[in-house]
């Protein structure tokens, strides 16, 4: 299977994902890439789109290194690698200094793609992560941890156009449940499943969520 681009992926996610509709899902997006795809599956499903953005805490001296990250949300909340930590002797001076700049970057992305727009509320919905593919699964891990964590959604979902068999099999396990449109065998990149895999740019995102956004209202003031 091949997609023509994200609108495409979104699509064929959305006819697979019709049962939450009339559940009064929240779409979360993974930015930048993630935000097209949702985009469709939210308006189809008639469902809010907000996003969860993540931001690894690198290791001192070596950033590559998680050794934990920050999701946000109307709950911003913070994950640890606690065994990398005890190893690398990591202070908890040196986490509560990065852990702040980590959010103040996810404060600044968050106001610049919603212009100001409150966190959709999470308590008591199904949620539904959207992303563009999966390569490695180490941040979309991150971020079903945390909402499992957070415990203030009903149910938690997955929905991604491509991802490995086995990243696909362990995030499975994080989620109440999950839709891969595919899972090849011969993976190599994301990108190699799409005919058009133009990176997403930011004044995309941001109308894209204009516009859920006035979809949402306009629903509100015409039931």
């Amino acid at each position: 299977m091949i997609f023509q681009n994200r609108v495409d992926a979104g699509r064929r996610l959305a006819e697979r994902l019709m049962h939450l509709k009339g559940q009064d899902p929240v779409v979360l997006a993974l930015p930048r890439g993630g935000v097209p795809v949702a985009a469709v599956i939210a308006e189809a499903l008639g469902a809010a789109l907000d996003l969860l953005i993540v931001r690894k805490i690198g290791a001192p001296g070596f950033s590559e290194l998680a050794v934990g990250a920050v999701i946000d949300g109307a709950k911003p909340m913070t994950v640890l690698n606690e065994g990398i930590i005890r190893e690398l002797g990591v202070s908890s001076a040196y986490l509560e200094q990065t852990t702040s700049r980590e959010l103040a970057e996810i404060g600044r992305r968050r106001s610049m793609y919603l212009r100001g727009r409150l966190p959709v509320a999470l308590d008591g919905r199904a949620v539904l992560v959207v992303d563009d593919g999966i390569a490695t699964g180490a941040t979309m891990r991150v971020a079903l941890r945390a909402l499992a964590a957070g415990g203030v959604a009903r149910r938690v979902a997955l929905a991604v156009p491509v991802a490995p068999p086995k990243v696909a099999e362990a995030l499975l396990r994080l989620c109440d449940e999950a839709v891969f449109l595919i899972t090849p065998s011969q993976f190599r990149a994301v990108g190699q499943h799409y005919v058009d895999f133009t990176q997403t740019e930011d004044a995309e995102v941001i109308s894209l969520l204009d516009q859920a956004a006035a979809r949402i209202s306009g629903a509100a003031r015409h039931p």
